[in-house]
């Protein structure tokens, strides 16, 4: 017997029909003597619903009310299943996040896990019944309901799992597993059968949409096994496990790529200390991230350019913010480009091999490919270039590096 966390997203739980699918997953494993506990989504499209909602309500609404109405779809979703696996004969019923308690902080609309209370559960558990936890909700000191921002289901399945000591935490999604890339630009992408907390988190920060960031975070903190399954599909899927697990490390796991960026050179800036933090300090605090940063060098003496990326949905506050302080922060002139896109190569194993930078310059530049700006990490290799390459950069990169399914 063995205790697991199933999560289904909003794809999963679509409709009637979808949860009837689930529940029948959620039946076998509950007869095989497992313990389980079930974390759903809102029904696809229910939470843009709400959100267009509030937006229509106020342009400023109160945050607490804001995840009163959001969190609705959860609800909706776990009350339905727990009737469907009822009707199917499963002991089952519905948790919301302030039931269990899953205690959050106050920072409403994107409330970080503190701790969570599994005693009452776990009773239920020995009694044979099925918990349905109603995802993205918790509650924070006041006993006002909080949400865990976009996508905030997979990390409260993965917090569950944590606090339940679960064996696993298997992930039910539209796509049956973790690929070296987008299958649907590379139709040669292969789907990974095991690969790292540390890989899978630059690729969910970088681009790829199968696993929330914050999720992998808490799932390398508490040592979660995840595994990435299709709800549509009975066939294995990925998991994400400790780097132990996985006898030989390839040198380049996957290829991830963002279309969410947007490029800002500012030119002429003085070249002298402090003039980098007079620019990011008026972006922290107006609550704008920025990602990759380079400083070019420039023709004059004592000035230079400097050139880096934020969000697109950031970039015109960004640009808003800079003007306003052009003559404080003594730049030229400001230019901006919101056709670019992130491309990153990720694997562990570039920690004990070199040239991967190389080989990836080389590829993009046999293809005619400029870059225009590069960061690395330990395991990560990432430029910025032209949106227009972005599926032959892709294909041509995951040729190079032998990604390519036979």
């Amino acid at each position: 017997m063995a205790r697991i966390v199933m999560k289904f997203g909003g794809t999963s739980v679509a409709d009637l029909d979808r949860i009837r699918r689930a529940a029948a997953r959620i039946k076998a494993e509950a007869e095989r003597g497992n313990e389980v506990a079930v974390v759903v989504s809102a029904m696809a499209g229910v939470t843009n619903a709400m959100v267009q909602l509030v937006r229509d309500a106020a342009n400023l609404a109160d945050l607490r009310e804001y995840d009163v109405v959001v969190s609705s779809g959860e609800q909706v979703t776990s009350g339905l299943m727990a009737i469907v696996l009822q009707s199917m004969g499963v002991q089952a019923r519905s948790w919301m996040g302030w039931q269990i308690p899953i205690r959050t902080d106050d920072a409403h609309g994107s409330s970080r896990i503190e701790e969570i209370e599994v005693a009452d559960m776990e009773r239920r558990f020995r009694e044979g019944q099925v918990a349905v936890v109603a995802g993205f909700q918790g509650i924070d000191k006041q006993g006002r309901i909080t949400t865990l921002g976009r996508g905030g289901s997979d990390t409260s399945a993965v917090a569950l799992a944590a606090a339940l000591n679960a064996e696993r935490c298997d992930i039910y999604t539209d796509v049956d597993g973790v690929y070296t890339t987008d299958p649907r630009i590379v139709a040669k992408a292969r789907k990974l059968n095991r690969i790292t907390y540390e890989e899978m988190l630059e690729m969910a920060s970088q681009g790829a949409k199968v696993l929330q960031t914050r999720s992998v975070e808490m799932a390398m903190k508490h040592h979660v096994r995840i595994q990435v399954l299709s709800s549509f599909e009975d066939s294995p899927g990925t998991l994400v496990v400790d780097e132990d697990e996985i006898v030989e490390q390839a040198l380049v796991s996957g290829i991830a790529y963002s279309r969410d960026e947007a490029k800002i050179t500012l030119l002429r800036v003085p070249d002298q200390p402090g003039v980098a933090a007079k620019i990011f300090g008026p972006l922290a605090d107006a609550a704008i991230n920025v990602d990759m940063i380079v400083q070019n060098v420039s023709a004059e003496t004592e000035r230079t350019d400097l050139t880096f990326t934020v969000s697109k949905a950031d970039l015109e506050r960004t640009v808003a913010v800079l003007r306003g302080r052009q003559e404080e922060l003594g730049f030229a002139d400001l230019l901006s480009d919101h056709n670019v896109v992130k491309v990153s190569v990720i694997g562990v194993g570039m920690r004990s091999h070199a040239g991967v930078a190389q080989q990836m310059f080389t590829a993009l530049a046999e293809r005619g490919i400029n870059i225009q700006v590069i960061s690395t990490s330990e395991i990560k290799v990432s430029v910025l270039i032209a949106e227009e390459y972005t599926e032959l950069a892709l294909r041509g990169l995951h040729t190079a590096y032998g990604l390519d399914a036979a």
